[in-house]
């Protein structure tokens, strides 16, 4: 006879994929518990996604308005919309009318069927289960930098409690926090410097577009002290020291504070997770295309695992995580389709594959450009900065990835995300109607030059014959040519 457990789904972690697992483990007729050691929500609602956006929000309304805001209000304000978040959406009441039971606590594994949950009290709890899903996130990454320890700074972690703005800061990361902060911090008042290694921010994306962007928040005073390399820090509350060569020459950097953006760390080495035998590395936990570990019982999603961290992506993976342990049903990460966004102004969002990707890979593929300045909707706005770039198959038109620049780039990136998903191609938009005036009409106007380049000298003899015209032909040959 088979052991018997007292759940048929344990998820560790309250964050995007503890709480999409948890509830689809409900809904799916598990017994089900979700274990969280502080609040339901996780990084994206406290640390990470929610109150960034809130910052850039506020960020806006101060550089439209001209004046700095109050940051005692704006800590208020910040305060105030993540708990509306957090009530409206991880709420542990939610979850337990979804039948779901929630439990306060620190969870490490005793062996792979038991952990053990150390509640607030200081108690503990042994809780067994049929399948577990470790969905643990991950936690600022502070890199070994001399005096560091010692120095007073931010992380992702204590920066959205601050309640006094202060009148300069160091950013040490380029990255997608270190951008989105220092426009925020910036456009409030603050002076900001970003220090980073690499010879551009945001490394990941485009860096044609990337470097746009940097122009973009250098006309806004942010300044940057790029392939730099960060040799000791030191300071107090009120003043740090930033030490830095570039070239191999010292450069010394001061500010009020200090904000260190230097990429996230799995929390897989904080569950005991030998005592399972689940293999893990310093990147996170080892995982398959479904989501299951070295242990047929036990899958992980999300930061935890290191491989993606981003909300929606975590998200995904717990769907897949979900459906392959209860349902029985192969489902697979899709990474090919995996979009993601900077959100500072303009926002800058990649999807599919990156040009890089696809020179390394020896793909064949064409380029389909068009700029912001084109699109009747950003000329009316004001938000002309930006480029549409699409790279597709030439004849089929099959999309293989995309780059966006510009005012909601964001929202446009998810219309070539749909469509790559679903096999839709350029031409198949090319031919959809679009509302006008809209920054979506930039998506399809970026389709028709699919069907631009794809002109022939012969067909535009043709069709000069058929309609009469006696014009010079455009250069059909010009790669960049846009109409």
């Amino acid at each position: 006879m088979g052991r018997s457990y007292e759940y048929d789904l344990v998820v560790i972690g309250g964050g995007a994929s503890g709480l999409t697992s948890s509830g689809m483990g409900a809904s799916f007729g598990a017994k089900t518990m979700m274990i969280e050691k502080h609040k339901l929500g996780g990084d994206c609602t406290w640390y990470g996604c929610v109150p960034s956006k809130i910052m850039l929000n506020l960020a806006k309304k101060a550089k439209l308005s001209g004046k700095e805001p109050d940051f005692k209000e704006v800590s208020q304000t910040l305060n105030r919309i993540r708990e509306e978040v957090y009530n409206d959406a991880d709420h542990p009441d939610i979850f337990r009318n979804m039948g779901v039971e929630v439990q306060e606590g620190e969870a490490v594994f005793k062996d792979d069927h038991t952990v053990i949950v150390t509640q607030p009290d200081g108690s503990s709890r042994e809780v067994s289960s049929r399948y577990f899903l470790i969905a643990a996130g991950s936690r600022a990454m502070v890199p070994p930098i001399p005096g560091l320890k010692e120095t007073p700074h931010f992380t992702n972690h204590t920066l959205f409690e601050i309640t006094e703005r202060p009148e300069s800061m160091i950013i040490i990361g380029g990255g997608p926090i270190g951008t989105e902060m220092a426009q925020a911090f910036q456009r409030m008042g603050t002076q900001i410097t970003v220090v980073d290694m690499n010879d551009r921010i945001l490394s990941k994306d485009d860096e044609e577009l990337a470097v746009i962007l940097q122009q973009e928040l250098e006309k806004e005073g942010v300044l940057f002290q790029l392939e730099s390399s960060v040799k000791s820090v030191k300071g107090n509350e009120s003043s740090v020291v930033v030490a830095v060569e570039k070239n191999g020459e010292p450069i010394t950097l001061n500010a009020e504070k200090l904000l260190v953006a230097t990429g996230r760390v799995s929390n897989a080495d904080r569950l005991n997770l030998e005592a399972a035998g689940v293999k893990f590395d310093r990147t996170g936990v080892q995982v398959n295309n479904r989501c299951r570990t070295n242990v047929r019982h036990i899958y992980a999603a999300g930061d935890v695992t290191g491989m993606f961290q981003f909300t929606h992506m975590s998200e995904h993976m717990a769907k897949v995580a979900v459906t392959n342990a209860l349902l029985k049903f192969p489902m697979k990460i899709d990474a090919k389709h995996l979009p993601w966004v900077t959100y500072t102004s303009p926002e800058l969002g990649h999807v599919g594959a990156t040009r890089s990707e696809l020179d390394q890979k020896g793909v064949s593929y064409q380029v389909y450009r068009f700029p912001y300045s084109k699109i009747d909707r950003a000329i009316t706005d004001e938000a002309t900065t930006g480029w549409i770039k699409v790279y597709a198959k030439k004849f089929s038109g099959k999309i293989l990835g995309a780059d966006i620049l510009g005012e909601q780039g964001g929202e446009l990136v998810s219309q070539y995300a749909l469509a790559m998903r679903n096999g839709i191609s350029l031409r198949q938009m090319a031919d959809t109607i679009y509302p006008y005036p809209s920054y979506a009409l930039g998506a399809r106007r970026a389709a028709d030059q699919w069907y631009i380049k794809n002109q022939t000298p012969a067909l535009g003899k043709w069709l000069k014959r058929i309609f009469g015209y006696r014009g010079p032909l455009p250069d059909l040959s010009d790669p960049d040519r846009i109409v």
